[in-house]
């Protein structure tokens, strides 16, 4: 089911019925701003996600105030989510966006609740906060301000540059929570860069936006997510990726290999096919079948090469937190993990995953 023929502006609740198993729509909207790109407003019913873990950290809690990106990243793991809502994991993923109108308003609920207990929240471990969107919705700055205001830490995975405009905001958070920042920065290579992530700021104003984060007064770890094999696996790409990131101020790198879920695989392949056709095979044979992570060998082989460069460079090699994919809080090196109540567990529906 495609959700086209929407007109600016015009309410058409009847026409999105796969939205209606989440959330109820306020209007379908598009705009000259975004060409090609069309906001589904919704209001959300939950904000805070529970995401299993394995024994030791049981879950981890995510916000994510919108559905979808236009950051258009050709191996985007969170594409499949879009296929509940009868979308595609391809074009309706860069361009059909919900947008969770009333996310902070529903976190404030949420986070006054006597149940909560102020555990670490992620954001930025689905699609990205910071995407472009969030300068026409500005729902970040609800949302750090109740997280902050609650006594609730959190982290900020992101490609966006638009993370300078809350900076200030962030600053004075860290003063009152543990704050965790995080730019994902993959490929050092400008032509490869615009072609593998399309809606995507440029790696410089990447690196210009950890500058800024760590001028603010914040810490600033960089993902080095995906490392694309036989495209910026080489030495060469790697010590020059490193060495930008520490230029650049940042406090930590996180790396890993290139993962191709089920969903995201023929839409990776198709740009893999259209871009670099004499790299098929190779990849064929790495992620055959239903081979979501790269080999065990090349993820060895990968880790002998990092790890030397990593502290060549004097850069701490960042810890991933293991349940939500992003960026570790600062606030779990205080405490031990502990269950939460029945009352406050989110539903295990589709829901939760975005």
């Amino acid at each position: 089911m495609r959700w086209s023929g929407q007109e600016l502006g015009i309410e058409q609740s009847d026409a999105l019925p796969g939205l209606a198993k989440l959330n109820n729509l306020v209007r379908s909207v598009q705009t000259p701003d975004f060409s090609g790109v069309t906001f589904h407003e919704v209001l959300a019913k939950s904000a805070l996600n529970r995401v299993p873990g394995q024994s030791q950290m049981p879950f981890g809690w995510t916000i994510n105030p919108y559905r979808g990106c236009s950051h258009a990243c050709v191996y985007c793991f969170a594409r499949p989510t879009h296929e509940y809502l009868d979308l595609d994991a391809g074009d309706d993923f860069d361009r059909q966006i919900i947008v969770k109108v009333n996310v902070a308003e529903v976190l404030r609920t949420e986070l006054a609740k006597p149940a909560w207990r102020h555990e670490p929240v992620a954001l930025g471990t689905n699609t990205d906060p910071y995407q472009r969107a969030e300068g026409r919705y500005s729902l970040m700055p609800g949302i750090i301000d109740a997280l902050a205001s609650s006594g609730t830490p959190f982290s900020i995975l992101t490609k966006g540059t638009l993370l300078r405009r809350d900076l200030p905001q962030l600053a004075d958070a860290a003063k009152r929570v543990p704050v965790d920042l995080a730019m994902s920065i993959a490929v050092y290579d400008h032509e490869l860069q615009q072609s593998v992530e399309p809606g995507t700021p440029s790696t410089k104003a990447r690196l210009a936006t950890v500058t800024a984060v760590r001028e603010a007064g914040l810490g600033c770890a960089v993902f080095l997510m995906p490392i694309l094999p036989y495209l910026t696996d080489t030495r060469a790409h790697l010590d020059e990726a490193l060495r930008q990131a520490k230029a650049a101020g940042a406090t930590s790198v996180l790396y890993t290999a290139l993962h191709l879920k089920p969903g995201v695989k023929p839409w990776f392949m198709q740009w893999l096919e259209r871009e670099h056709p004499e790299l098929v095979s190779k990849y064929r044979s790495m992620y055959y079948g239903k081979n979501t992570y790269a080999p065990k060998d090349y993820r060895r082989w990968l880790g002998q090469r990092m790890r030397p460069l990593i502290r060549a460079h004097g850069l701490e090699h960042g810890t991933e937190d293991p349940v939500t994919g992003g960026v570790r809080s600062a606030a779990l090196a205080a405490r031990a993990p502990s269950a939460l109540p029945d009352a406050l567990a989110l539903p295990p529906d589709p829901a939760a995953l975005f």
